[in-house]
């Protein structure tokens, strides 16, 4: 069985070597010559909590180790530095619904945090706790079962702790999938991707988590919310939307019957050049624009199509179509006519329906978070964000971040650094660009260097009126930007509705709102 890396993304085989690390980091100035060698785990501190024999709590200093942080670039380079000051005193490791409620009600009465864990692939700081006195990491994934499948209404019911594999190796005998996918697949739960609203595989229409529940069942202090399965309702505000996105601020998700689909036997993909990003964007435009809703619509910039592989002589679409019930190829086609009248030049086929562009693309997707982790062994400055606007600021969002987190950048580090753009999702109304920014550091000061950068980017989509996240959730380090972005009477509903379920304050403090 493969070992999950305690300190970076993913599993321990797949990290990068040290030649790697260099190699990832060439090109950039003033770099160690050799990468942060990667530390055992540190003496942490003793335990303040002391919970009964009949509470199902671990105090394993590897668990304790491994549920202090979740993997963004911040949480990679202090876990490096060997600073786990902030771990968690215990880890919650329930295997039933009733051992979650047993666990929040003896939290509770001793007056200790509680923060559902679930993958622990939080980019945003969701999972780890920053406040004062005892806390617990409450570990799901022993809730990991699809414990009943309508093969009729094309559903399931499915434990909440069931990370992107295991529910669907699971679905898979019965001819059924999620199909959600997000990069984080492989490490995350459909827990954690309903209390963050994950985006997932889709780039058009049903792009969000979202859209694929039919009801949940969420255990919180004050008793079990469970909502009716429904195609749909409009019987006042949805009880389930309270709870999607909240966080584990309000309550534990331990189940939700899912909206499933027959998985796809067609599919075909293909890749488009364009001369520059404004013909590029009006383009996908009119893409997202006309009901074909192709399952892939990746446009990259310049700087991430070389970043890639998939091109390097501007930017690129990335298209492709599946279906379970029929062929694609006039899909595909329609796609590339559009693509084409826009101003775009479609990429040779290597045949049997796959494009190599799309291919390299996909290769390094799934392989850049641990090329991010050896970059950060080199010291050099890594993040990425992502945001929504609608497509009449859309060109004018993509040239002002560029150019202002640009700056940013040279003025922190000393140094130009890449800024490269790819829309991960687009609708009909607009798209949502996913920023990475790569940079040169100082060793000791990478984490103002970061938080500098972090501050910058959040500005700037504020000023533009962009969201300040549209996939990777609020958790502690966006605060300032949803702050701004979250209409106060929304404010005041999300604090009482907080003291209400939460009375003790117990549940994720500090995410979304302030705490008590």
């Amino acid at each position: 069985m493969t070992e999950r890396s305690w300190w970076g993304w993913g599993t321990t085989d797949r990290a990068l070597g040290d030649d790697e690390c260099v190699a990832a980091a060439a090109g950039l100035p003033g770099l160690p010559a050799r990468p942060r060698p990667v530390p055992g785990i540190p003496d942490l501190p003793a335990p303040r909590i002391d919970a009964p024999a009949s509470v199902p709590v671990s105090t394993d200093p590897v668990l304790r180790a491994s549920h202090t942080y979740g993997k963004a670039y911040r949480d990679v380079v202090r876990a490096l530095a060997g600073d786990l000051r902030g771990a968690p005193d215990a880890v919650g490791c329930p295997r039933t619904e009733a051992e979650v409620v047993q666990l929040l009600d003896w939290a509770g009465s001793a007056g200790v945090a509680v923060v559902p864990y679930g993958g622990g692939s939080s980019v945003v700081g969701g999972v780890e706790f920053r406040g004062d006195g005892p806390w617990l990491s409450l570990d799901l994934t022993a809730l990991d079962r699809v414990l009943e499948v309508d093969r009729v209404s094309r559903a399931a019911r499915i434990q909440g702790g069931a990370l992107g594999p295991v529910l669907e190796d699971q679905l898979r005998p019965h001819g059924l999938t999620l199909r959600h996918f997000p990069q984080s697949f492989e490490f995350s739960t459909l827990g954690g991707w309903l209390a963050t609203r994950a985006g997932g595989h889709y780039a058009t229409l049903h792009t969000h988590i979202d859209d694929l529940v039919e009801s949940m069942r969420v255990v919180t202090p004050i008793g079990v919310s469970e909502s009716w399965r429904l195609p749909g309702s409009g019987a006042g505000p949805s009880p389930d939307r309270m709870f999607l996105g909240s966080e584990g601020t309000l309550g534990v998700i331990t189940e939700a019957w899912m909206r499933l689909q027959d998985r796809p036997r067609f599919k075909a993909s293909a890749s488009v050049g364009f001369p520059d990003m404004a013909t590029a964007i009006a383009a996908v435009r009119a893409i997202s624009q006309a009901a074909l809703y192709p399952a892939n619509c990746r446009l990259l910039d310049p700087g991430e199509a070389t970043l890639s592989g998939a091109s390097s002589s501007g930017p690129v679409l990335v298209l492709g179509v599946e279906s379970a019930a029929h062929p694609v190829d006039g899909r595909l086609t329609e796609l590339l006519d559009l693509a084409r009248d826009g101003g775009g030049t479609v990429a040779p086929s290597s045949g049997g329906g796959r494009d190599d562009a799309a291919d390299a693309w996909r290769s390094t997707f799934l392989r850049m978070p641990y090329v991010r982790d050896g970059l950060a062994r080199m010291s050099a400055i890594v993040e990425t964000f992502e945001t929504a606007c609608t497509w009449d600021r859309a060109e004018e969002l993509y040239a002002t971040v560029s150019a202002e987190v640009g700056a940013a950048v040279e003025q922190v580090t000393g140094a130009p650094g890449l800024v490269n753009c790819r829309f991960t999702h687009v609708y009909p109304d607009g798209p949502a660009p996913y920023f990475t920014v790569i940079a040169c550091g100082r060793p000791g000061s990478e984490l103002a260097m970061w938080d500098d950068v972090k501050v910058a980017a959040m500005e700037v989509l504020g000023r533009l009126g962009a969201t300040i996240t549209h996939h990777h959730a609020v958790g502690r380090d966006h605060r300032r930007g949803y702050d701004r972005q979250r209409p106060e009477p929304f404010a005041v509903a999300l604090r009482a509705a907080k003291a209400a379920l939460d009375p003790a304050g117990i549940l994720n403090p500090g995410v979304l709102i302030d705490p008590v």
